[in-house]
């Protein structure tokens, strides 16, 4: 069983940062890409990004494009979420998902169905 969990999300003023992490573990040994979604109340899951289980191959959607960077660790099933000049309208909940990949620079395309989820975690841009 493959456990992804989000965790950093939190309250921010606008224009402020924050940084999401996500973490997807099994009991055994495995390979994963991982993608990065919202969904604000009312709106539906938006796609913000995905990163190869490399790291070598990222790509982001339009909306965030230039404000948000995806990373991982090197070798882990860790992946980073940067949001930089955040707005308002960034406030939602953020998912992370993975999925097992045999090809270390397979990036799932836009729209791929993961099959591993987290929870999510809130984010708040606020005065």
């Amino acid at each position: 069983q493959v456990q992804v969990v989000e965790s950093g999300g939190g309250l921010v003023q606008p224009g402020g940062s924050l940084r999401l992490s996500c973490t997807a573990s099994e009991r055994t040994a495995g390979r994963y890409a991982m993608g990065w979604f919202r969904r604000a109340t009312g709106k539906e899951r938006e796609l913000l990004g995905a990163i190869s289980w490399e790291g070598n191959s990222i790509v982001y959607a339009d909306s965030v494009n230039g404000r948000f960077t995806i990373s991982r660790d090197f070798g882990k099933n860790t992946a980073y979420l940067q949001m930089n000049s955040l707005r308002p309208e960034d406030t939602a909940v953020y998912l992370c998902a993975a999925v097992l990949v045999a090809g270390s620079s397979w990036l799932p395309p836009p729209e791929f169905e993961y099959p591993y989820w987290g929870q999510g975690t809130q984010v708040t841009v606020s005065t």
